[in-house]
């Protein structure tokens, strides 16, 4: 996943880092039923719906019901941070290319107590591989964590099923801790 592995933390974030990693299944903010902010909300176990308008593209999140919009137009900046950020995008051929600017810095990348920061900037691109394949690709940029850029990649893959719709998980917070923390395997660290 993480291309150019590990993740160039600066030394006071990598500090950070492993200090939310400690506390992961009480701070971690999509736990919380917080958005899980961009690029996370792609590359949760939930399936998402794209829907391409002409001057606008919208990603449909089954998670939390989160919906983000992507313009393809001339809009303003945003003029407030959000947990989803602001989405510009272009094509450059058939890859969608989504300038993701004005995240509030909150969210995780993951359950491991990777982080962000209100300067975060991700390029994301969704290029097609076959009909029910993309491949995804996000740069990330924070000057105020990492020592430089980093990319992650992964395929994605359509659901098929001859009546598949996306379905509402609705949060229930640290609902997965009442499931299954009795489960998890205890650290010594």
């Amino acid at each position: 996943m993480v291309v150019d592995d590990p993740i160039p933390y600066q030394a006071t974030a990598l500090a950070k880092r492993e200090a939310l990693r400690a506390k992961r299944w009480t701070e971690d903010p999509e736990a919380k039923c917080y958005l899980p902010g961009v690029p996370r909300a792609t590359y949760m176990p939930f399936p998402f719906q794209i829907v391409q308008g002409t001057n606008k593209i919208m990603m449909v999140y089954e998670f939390a019901a989160a919906v983000r919009v992507i313009n393809t137009d001339n809009v303003p900046e945003s003029p407030v941070d959000t947990w989803m950020g602001h989405s510009a995008g272009r094509w450059e051929g058939q890859t969608l290319v989504v300038d993701v600017t004005s995240l509030n810095g909150l969210a995780w990348f993951d359950r491991a107590g990777n982080f962000q920061s209100d300067s975060l900037h991700v390029v994301e691109r969704y290029t097609p591989r076959s009909p029910d394949a993309l491949e995804y690709e996000a740069r990330i940029e924070d000057p105020k964590l990492y020592t430089r850029p980093w990319t992650i990649r992964m395929p994605l893959y359509r659901r098929l099923g001859k009546d598949f719709r996306l379905g509402e998980v609705k949060c229930v917070e640290f609902l997965e801790g009442l499931l299954y923390g009795g489960l998890r395997k205890k650290t010594t660290r």
